[in-house]
């Protein structure tokens, strides 16, 4: 059975940054494309970022585009979203997806004041 953590999540200040993990156990996360989403408050879940199981560069939304980045570490099983100059509207709870077995991380909270 495939299940993804999310980690990394936290309280800061707007500028700041925070490097969310999202751990896989029972797959190995390089042979999935991997989406990470936020929903923030009254608001519908979003796209953020995604990096697809065949390589390249990831892609990402317009609103987090020079801020974050996500990257994979294969020996570790682990897919990143480094998060620069963090925003107040980047307050949200941050899921990561994998595109091949349709499974959801239980999300992480990050929250960003002015």
């Amino acid at each position: 059975q495939v299940k993804l953590v999310e980690s990394g999540g936290g309280s800061v200040q707007s500028g700041g940054s925070l490097r969310l993990s999202c751990t896989a156990s029972g797959r190995t996360l390089n042979r999935d494309s991997i989406i990470w989403f936020r929903r923030r408050p009254g608001k519908q879940r979003e796209f953020v970022a995604s990096i697809s199981r065949s390589g390249g560069s990831p892609d990402y939304a317009n609103s987090v585009k020079g801020r974050f980045t996500m990257s994979r570490d294969v020996a570790n099983n682990i897919v990143f979203l480094q998060m620069n100059n963090l925003k107040p509207d980047d307050t949200a709870v941050y899921y990561c997806h994998s595109v091949e077995t349709d499974t959801w991380g239980q999300g992480t909270q990050v929250t960003v004041s002015s």
